[in-house]
């Protein structure tokens, strides 16, 4: 059978993986001591997993969202952005306001599987040093 040159097939980050990567993210955080919001998207960069710990302050609610949506929109982690951009006066000053829910700090990551592109994770609630850190654990609990 022809495939149907109108039809795209994607592949996507699991429910069940995305959870996985929060809980994983969440007992890294509480390890560290403090309290963070962490969201999956999957690769068009929808919420496919998400949790606030108590105590998680308010705005990052929207920023951890907004870091797992910047890490999937490109592919590139949110802390890569800045380094993408620094040395690019037009770009620097531009991309952030361009680009909708553009985050350039620590703490969103693409989520690869075999090389593929299946969503992004961002955390936030902490120095992005440290959401760097939780993100981090919550990728390695995919592999």
């Amino acid at each position: 059978m022809a495939k149907n040159p109108y039809v795209v097939k994607k592949q996507s980050i699991s429910s069940r993986a995305a959870r996985a990567m929060v809980d994983a993210a969440v007992a890294k955080a509480g390890e560290m001591g403090f309290a963070v919001t962490v969201a999956v998207c999957d690769e068009s960069g929808v919420l496919k997993a998400y949790e606030r710990m108590d105590g998680a302050p308010l705005v990052s609610v929207q920023l951890a969202q907004d870091k797992a949506h910047t890490a999937v929109g490109f592919g590139l982690s949110s802390d890569g952005w800045f380094d993408f951009i620094k040395d690019d006066a037009p770009l620097a000053m531009g991309a952030p306001v361009a680009i909708d829910r553009l985050v350039t700090f620590g703490g969103g990551y693409p989520v690869k599987v075999d090389d593929v592109l299946v969503g992004g994770i961002g955390v936030s609630g902490g120095h992005y040093s440290q959401d760097m850190e939780v993100a981090q654990a919550g990728l390695k609990a995919l592999s």
